[in-house]
């Protein structure tokens, strides 16, 4: 049986609040979600009891998440000083999990691939330079491996990725899409943290190792970062061969 909660948006435990009945501590709170592995779906759960809890998941417990999940990755997009990161901790816990998928008449205009948990994803920075023209591979820029829709009608085999930039406001990615007069996408927004989008695609800044680096074919990839760094993507991938076949068979 699922337990469906309605979010509370109350006062931060004001006299109406019932966590004011009492409810553990900050600190047994902590303790409790390390002892269960940073569960997202729990963390979760806990930002609709009241403001109180969400104040105490966004600040603290997702940021706790991410960092046990992708402890290289975290200590790296952290490691110009800044405590936070672009963005929230909660959009990027979403990101490092959940694979956005796509709707008809949405942002990739294809095909409906419902959005679900990625529950084993790798992001390597070193992927990440093969998404950045040459001018631009100073950056740093985690991508994660394309989460893969096989047999997908006419599109073939459809590949999704995502990923997250360090320090985006000062990269040279975002200096050369306002040089080059990017557009915001009219009606789609990140949907890890709900900013404007720009379309790496319309601006022609899309090199040819992206394709690579995914397996897929070259006329067919498209992504979009948001003004927080966030990336998503989608790829038609290339077909095995039949040698590869038989060695994923072995």
């Amino acid at each position: 049986m699922t337990m469906i909660i309605t979010k509370q948006y109350r006062c931060i435990h004001s006299a109406s609040c019932i966590c004011t009945k009492g409810h553990l501590s900050e600190d047994v709170i902590f303790l409790l979600l390390q002892h269960l592995n940073w569960n997202p779906k729990i963390i979760a759960t806990l930002s609709c009891v009241c403001k109180w809890f969400d104040d105490l998941v966004k600040r603290v417990l997702w940021k706790e998440f991410c960092r046990t999940r992708a402890p290289t990755m975290m200590h790296d997009l952290q490691s110009s000083g800044s405590h936070s990161v672009d963005g929230n901790w909660s959009a990027l816990g979403k990101l490092l999990i959940y694979c956005s998928g796509c709707k008809k008449d949405g942002l990739f205009n294809k095909i409906q691939i419902p959005g679900h948990f990625a529950h084993r994803t790798r992001f390597s920075r070193t992927s990440g330079k093969s998404f950045l023209l040459p001018n631009c591979r100073t950056d740093v820029l985690y991508v994660s491996d394309p989460c893969e829709h096989l047999d997908q009608g006419e599109e073939g085999d459809v590949g999704f990725f995502r990923g997250v930039f360090k320090s985006f406001a000062t990269s040279k990615v975002r200096k050369m899409l306002i040089r080059r007069g990017a557009k915001f996408h009219e009606s789609e927004f990140c949907p890890y943290c709900k900013a404007k989008l720009w379309s790496m695609l319309q601006v022609k800044m899309i090199p040819q190792s992206a394709s690579c680096r995914l397996g897929a074919y070259e006329d067919c990839i498209e992504y979009f970062v948001c003004l927080n760094g966030h990336v998503l993507g989608v790829c038609t991938l290339l077909p095995l061969s039949d040698s590869e076949e038989v060695s994923e068979l072995d």
